[in-house]
């Protein structure tokens, strides 16, 4: 049996615990490995070599820090295929699906390596008489980083290095479900030249990430997954006088307006909704049809059922199995609440199975008609490849409907209408908008930006914000005296 190392200082090595997590294949459940819940020495050891280096690192001039990371751009770039084979095996994601999850991640990476332009300050020259005011940003100390399974790749790639870039150390606590996709990305950015204690890497479960959100070292804790664990740390990193951001639940809607691209719409909500097995935060799992556009639900739901789960090589798959078995019996519970409480299932996979698979996490594509705000399927994000179809008259009841749900992560509409979709983009309550584009996940240069439940903090991941999240800002004000040295105290706040 396999047990999954960490990093700490430099060396890759396996941890000295007695208690291990499995890691399993959610195809057939079978352990391909085991993550240790690292002892408190380990974790102390991992903090302290990030506060050590720390130190030196800070000091490393940014344009030496941007070339780290070109050069794990490069490495990335090389062993993405690689990268990608771990990822589908333990996360059950076809391989395409899985080279995508890595390729967003090395587009995170090329952003690091701007660090030099987007680490400038500000400055105006003689802002009053002989007085110059400019600003630079500096590296915040020791970060943190809690990252997800559905994502694992992708997501420590939109911490680490941005964090890194700027000056500061990092200590990584990847998903326990999948921890050998991020120990293949720690890998390759020692190769990278990263110096020792720069990134640590630890693994276990929540006795593990409590010292994270409480250590006075750290001082600064991003998050990504489920509300209440996102509400949590984000309260428990807070109090401890820490920067929080905590990326948190959804409840996606796409609005299908009558005049659009009926062909359009069809080939993209059926990706948009059951990609992924619906493991996605930025997933389509509500699909409001308004007016005569909910004639199209039928076809849409044939459409969707052509989608056929699979394994992670087999070429023909759409999805992959649900990541684990209390996955499984939770989306199959919210299915059977969804028949009970009267929406229509228009296609259930509830009985789906791969043969030779049978003990695989597997959940068939799954569409409802006539779903009200009232009902679970609804209400709760199922994180499954179920979507839920509703109706409405208007754009006005649409938009209604989207703002009065708890999460703004990402919304979309498809419409032929500038006016309509105008109309849309400002009113709707939600922080990632896309027009006839079904995911609206922005590149790295802009931020993600979700709303209401669905994030904790103030700044968010990657883009311009993410580096004001992983820096502070320093002004300075100066005069250098001439021969005309003011006489006497000046007594007022006037700088003149």
């Amino acid at each position: 049996m396999r047990n999954v190392p960490m990093l700490v200082n430099g060396e890759i090595k396996a941890s000295e615990t007695t208690q291990f997590i499995p890691v399993t294949n959610p195809a057939n459940n079978e352990v391909i490995a085991q993550a240790p819940c690292i002892t408190d020495s380990e974790m102390e050891a991992a903090i302290a070599s990030a506060q050590a280096a720390f130190d030196t690192w800070k000091d490393v001039p940014v344009s030496e820090r941007a070339r780290v990371m070109m050069r794990y751009q490069a490495l990335l770039k090389e062993h993405h295929d690689e990268i990608a084979t771990i990822l589908a095996s333990e996360t059950g994601k076809t391989f395409d699906d899985a080279k995508g999850d890595v390729w967003r991640g090395i587009e995170v990476v090329e952003q690091a390596m701007n660090a030099p332009a987007l680490m400038m300050g500000e400055t105006v020259e003689n802002v009053a008489r002989g007085i110059d005011t400019y600003s630079m940003t500096q590296p915040l100390g020791v970060c943190a980083g809690i990252t997800p399974f559905n994502f694992p790749a992708m997501i420590p790639l939109w911490m680490f290095p941005l964090a890194i870039a700027c000056g500061n150390t990092f200590v990584l606590k990847p998903s326990e479900q999948d921890p050998l996709t991020p120990m293949k990305l720690a890998e390759l950015f020692l190769e990278a030249g990263a110096p020792a204690g720069v990134l640590n890497v630890v693994h276990g479960g929540k006795d593990q990430v409590t010292p994270l959100l409480t250590d006075p070292r750290i001082k600064a804790v991003s998050f990504v997954g489920s509300v209440p664990v996102g509400q949590h740390i984000y309260k428990t990193a807070t109090a401890n006088m820490k920067r929080a951001q905590c990326f948190a639940g959804a409840k996606n809607h796409s609005v299908i307006m009558p005049d659009a691209n009926k062909e359009h719409v069809l080939n993209n909500l059926v990706g948009a909704s059951v990609g992924a097995a619906g493991q996605r935060c930025m997933a389509i799992s509500v699909a409001v049809f308004v007016g005569d556009s909910r004639s199209w639900i039928p076809e849409l739901a044939s459409r969707i059922a052509e989608v056929t789960p699979g394994v992670w090589d087999d070429k023909n798959a759409g999805f992959g199995p649900l990541i684990s078995p209390q996955a499984k019996a939770r989306v199959l519970s919210l299915i059977q609440q969804g028949k009970d409480e009267g929406a229509e299932c228009l296609l259930d996979g509830s009985e789906f199975t791969v043969p030779g698979y049978e003990s695989g996490n597997w959940v068939g594509p799954t569409v409802f008609s006539g779903v009200t705000p009232q009902m679970a399927i609804y209400q709760e994000e199922i994180f499954g490849p179920v979507l839920c179809c509703m109706q409405v008259e208007t754009l006005e009841e649409a938009l209604a409907l989207v703002n009065a749900n708890p999460y703004g992560n990402g919304t979309s509409i498809f419409t032929n209408s500038g006016a309509a979709a105008r109309k849309y983009q400002r009113n709707v309550e939600v922080g990632q908008v896309g027009i006839n584009v079904p995911i609206p996940v922005p590149m790295p240069f802009f931020s993600f930006t979700g709303w209401k439940n669905s994030f904790y903090g103030d700044l968010h991941a990657y883009g311009k914000q993410a580096i004001r999240f992983y820096t502070e800002t320093k002004t300075i004000t100066s005069r250098w005296l001439e021969d005309d040295i003011p006489s006497g105290p000046n007594l007022t706040i006037s700088i003149d």
